[in-house]
């Protein structure tokens, strides 16, 4: 772990110790509008269920309520900061999960969280840049390095058959990160990638990029791209051309929404997310639906997670102190310690109270590596009969 930062006097009297407290505040900064609102609300109701089971067990820090105060990053650098700032200041968040897209996360972590001590989480924030970023042993992550995801797609595409590939990247954080781990690992595996060029979010018309694209060719293309914006609008210009009719979507494209706008326009069309077939995601998926909700959904489990490995790093450090559970993190998330899944949140509790060692596993067989980020694994995803289906797991 890198070193940890000693939160400031002003952090600590907004932060407290349990103790002193009887209810525990944790901020919830996602991108609920923007190009990946769609994403959010499951990615919210995860980290809220964790929250809900702790608070019913009763178990936390001598019974301590924890509840959620929401924060729009809107995916977008300046909002996030500004988001960070009202949950820590107004709010007094004890702990952040979020932020939901790397461009948002990096900009909130060093201009927010890391000056004021305050531990981030982020259940969805890929940008292998994260892995290197000196962050005072503040920010965790609970799902993998787009380092690795671009290794996973470039195995996924060539085990289908295609061996030329065009891509097409969002213009921030994630997707140039995405772009140039898939470009270099596709490569050293025998593809050939013909174009790599950005897009803009938000456009109305992509026909320029498009042309662009498949004027270099390609047997597909990959989207490394928004579900909500230009990720979209890239596709329907590729179909309405005839440029391409079969997309990878990486993870920041896959979602009921592109199966709701396109069906079966992109039947065959394919892709990865984070997400395991463990125990653990079997039981967060049956929580989820008494829940209420669909714990399928990209990164909802991540933030189940996510909420879970700050509230039991509390537990271990008898304290809501940032800069005092942060160190406990990786403890409560590795072996060695008796395994722990969802809807065990309360008996992790109390063998931490009587100072025993837990290895939570959780939803996503939670494994933090390096600097405090999950070593990971894929759903395999393919559009079937215009719906998404999980067809392997890497």
């Amino acid at each position: 772990m890198k070193k940890i930062l000693l939160a400031s006097a002003a952090t600590m009297a907004l932060a407290g110790a349990a103790s002193a407290q009887d209810t525990i505040t944790l901020g919830v900064l996602l991108g609920f509008t923007g190009p990946a609102e769609s994403l959010a609300p499951g990615m919210a109701d995860g980290a809220e269920l964790a929250m809900a089971e702790v608070t019913e067990s009763g178990a936390l820090l001598g019974g301590a309520t924890v509840v959620s105060v929401r924060g729009d990053s809107a995916c977008d650098a300046t909002l996030s900061v500004a988001a960070a700032e009202r949950l820590i200041t107004s709010a007094g968040v004890n702990g952040i999960i979020g932020a939901l897209c790397s461009g948002a996360t990096i900009p909130a972590l060093t201009n927010v969280a890391m000056p004021n001590g305050m531990v981030m989480v982020s259940p969805s924030a890929t940008s292998p840049a994260l892995s290197t970023l000196e962050d005072n042993g503040l920010f965790f992550r609970t799902a993998p390095s787009d380092a690795r995801q671009g290794v996973v797609m470039a195995q996924n595409i060539l085990d289908r058959g295609f061996d030329t590939v065009a891509v097409t990247y969002t213009n921030n954080d994630y997707g140039r990160g995405l772009a140039d781990s898939f470009a270099a690992a596709f490569a050293e595996l025998g593809g050939t990638v013909t174009l790599v060029a950005s897009h803009e979010d938000g456009r109305a018309d992509y026909s320029a990029e498009v042309g662009a694209l498949a004027a270099a060719g390609g047997d597909v293309l990959v989207v490394a791209g928004y579900i909500d914006q230009g990720g979209p609008g890239i596709i329907r210009a590729a179909l309405d051309t005839g440029a391409f009719d079969t997309f990878v979507l990486p993870d920041g494209m896959v979602g009921n929404a592109i199966t709701e706008r396109f069906g079966t326009e992109i039947n065959g069309s394919f892709g990865q997310f984070p997400g395991t077939d463990s125990e653990g995601a079997a039981m967060y998926f049956d929580l989820a639906t008494a829940a209420g909700f669909d714990g399928t959904a990209a990164f909802s489990a991540e933030a189940y997670d996510a909420a879970a490995l700050i509230m039991l790093a509390m537990q271990a450090a008898g304290s809501t102190v940032p800069a005092e559970y942060a160190a406990h993190i990786m403890d409560v998330a590795n072996a060695p310690g008796e395994p722990i899944l969802p809807g065990e949140l309360g008996r992790a509790l109390e063998l931490l109270a009587a100072g025993q060692d837990i290895d939570y596993i959780g939803a996503t067989a939670v494994e933090l590596i390096g600097g405090g980020e999950s070593a990971g694994a894929y759903r395999e995803i393919e559009v079937v009969d215009g719906v998404i289906q999980t067809v392997n797991f890497r």
